[in-house]
């Protein structure tokens, strides 16, 4: 699977990854932790990638609440990623909260895929 972030890193400049956090909280769950080994791999294999780590979340809730915490969760993922040993150059946290849906809040399917966290390549 790192394989596939890698590729998708270097090839489309964006990777979608839907990291498990509890409801409303940035601590990573155990679930989460093996994706972010994944994107650590990633990484490591193409060293000279950097990226931009963007929380996501979606509508549910106030504006203002979500922005903070889609940012907290980046900065959550970039935390692990730099405990995981990858230089924290190379890496930077946003949220975005519910600004940037990927589909409309309509249904709970698709509430689920606009709760994510984006990796973006960055030059």
């Amino acid at each position: 699977a790192s394989d596939d972030i890698a590729k998708d890193l270097t090839e489309k400049g964006k990777s979608i990854l839907y990291i498990n956090f509890d409801v409303d909280k940035s601590n990573v769950t155990a679930e989460g932790k093996e994706v972010i080994d994944q994107i650590a791999g990633a990484l490591e294999k193409e060293t000279s990638l950097k990226i931009a780590i963007e929380g996501h979340t979606d509508n549910t809730g106030d504006a203002a609440h979500n922005k903070k915490l889609s940012n907290d969760r980046a900065n959550a993922v970039l935390n692990a990623l730099v405990s995981n040993g990858i230089e924290k150059t190379r890496l930077s946290a946003k949220g975005f909260g519910a600004e940037r849906p990927l589909v409309a809040n309509d249904s709970e399917e698709n509430k689920a895929k606009n709760r994510r966290v984006e990796l973006v390549k960055v030059d």
